[in-house]
Formats: structure tokens, C-alpha cells, sequence
């Protein structure tokens, strides 16, 4: 199955749920605000292909620090942001990821995974699906803001997420209210970004076997097809 039938699914599955376990009101406020983001343009001002990609130092899951340049010097990258641990569809693209992780290095490539989660909340779900991959905290969403992707929740979408106890106060360090589009870019080792995904909606992901074909792309001097 490929990752966006996983997601469809997933949001058929939520949909599906009843009043009592998913009110309208709350279903209301949801969609008016991935109205509002989509309209905003935020996703076709986000860096893209041909960019250069925005240079970071963040800590790992795992106690350790990585830099972005210290990547390359080693070959591509594959860098994708996700909103957190609490976010269904990020854990499905995660797992996702991970089943394709060895098709990525075979390639010479280096995946990395960026959310706005504290360092221990990420390590958390690292443990959690055995990711094999680097997992780093953006905290502030700072370097995803340098993506163009950093947006903030508006007040009642932020009331409806405190009532599915997500607490982003905690888990985001003190920056609840500011999170990333879903994006992935294939960098390659000059720090340009060859292929992009970039989606004000969450329940789409960029699937991997289109970042496989950009790495494959990579290797014979292309730049890959763009999705947004």
C-alpha cells in the first residue's frame, strides 16, 4: 500500500467517528482553518526547487548535535519536517520513511527528520518506531520558518487542540501555537534543494518512491520532477 492510501484511510477512518468522539464544532473550526492556510499562498512561497537550502545546527533525539553542511559533505539529503509525535498522519509518513530508509542510503543518502518537538518528546518517538534515522528539534520553529514554512494555529484551532490534550505548550518547548507545513526536500550536495514537497494540508505527505526517483534523478545529473 502506498503512503497516501495509508493516509486516505486514515482520514476516512477519522471522519467516520461519531459525533460524541469528534463534535462538529470542532470538525467546523478544522476545516475553516485548512481553508484559511490554503488560501493564504503559504505553500507556493515556501523554498522550492533551485533554492538553496537554508544551512542548520539542531540537536538530535539522541543527545547528539547535527549539521546540515557536515550532511552534505557527505552526499544528498533528505530533509522533511513533521508537526510532532501527537500528529497521526506525521507518525504513519515517519513509519513510512523508515520502511524505505535503506532504499535512501543505498543511494548514498542521509535522511533527516525535523519537528518543533523538545528533544525528549522526539526521542520518544524515536524509541517508539525504531526510527534508524536522525531525528531533530526545531524548537521555535526557527529553521522552518527559514523554509517558509512555519505558520502559527489561530486561537480556536489552538482551544481545539488543547481539547484533544495534545499540551504543544509542553512538547513544544514553550511555542505551542507555531508549527510547520508537511514538506520534504531532496538537497544535494552543493545545498540546493532539487526536489520539493510542500502541502498546506497534513493528511498529504510526500510519498517515497517519488523522493527515491529524486534521488535516482540526482545520480544521473536531473533535477527531479517538483510536487507541491
Amino acid at each position: 500500500m502506498t503512503l497516501d492510501a495509508e493516509l486516505r484511510a486514515l482520514r476516512a477512518s477519522f471522519e467516520s467517528r461519531s459525533a460524541h468522539d469528534f463534535p462538529a464544532e470542532h470538525r467546523e473550526v478544522m476545516e475553516r482553518a485548512a481553508r484559511d492556510l490554503a488560501a493564504s499562498g503559504q505553500a507556493a512561497r515556501a523554498l522550492s526547487t533551485g533554492a538553496d537550502a537554508p544551512r542548520f545546527t539542531l540537536p538530535s533525539a539522541t543527545g547528539q548535535t547535527v549539521v546540515l553542511d557536515e550532511l552534505l559533505a557527505a552526499g544528498p539529503v533528505v530533509l522533511t519536517f513533521y508537526r510532532g509525535a501527537w500528529c497521526p498522519y506525521c507518525n504513519l509518513a515517519l513509519r513510512a520513511l523508515q520502511r524505505h530508509h535503506d532504499a535512501v542510503t543505498a543511494r548514498g543518502a542521509r535522511l533527516v527528520a525535523v519537528s518543533p518537538q523538545i528533544p525528549d518528546e522526539s526521542l520518544t518517538l524515536a524509541e517508539k518506531h525504531e526510527l534508524a534515522f536522525d531525528v531533530l528539534s526545531d524548537i521555535g520553529s526557527d529553521t522552518a520558518a527559514r523554509y517558509g514554512l512555519a505558520f502559527d494555529l489561530t486561537d480556536e484551532l489552538a482551544a481545539v487542540y488543547d481539547t484533544f490534550g495534545f499540551d504543544l505548550q509542553r512538547v513544544n518547548g514553550g511555542h505551542a501555537r507555531t508549527l510547520p507545513l508537511p514538506a520534504t526536500y531532496v538537497i544535494d550536495r552543493d545545498g540546493v534543494i532539487r526536489w520539493a514537497f510542500v502541502d498546506t494540508d497534513y493528511t498529504r505527505r510526500a510519498e517515497p518512491a517519488d523522493i527515491l526517483a529524486a534521488l535516482d534523478s540526482l545520480a544521473v545529473g536531473g533535477a527531479g520532477p517538483q510536487l507541491s
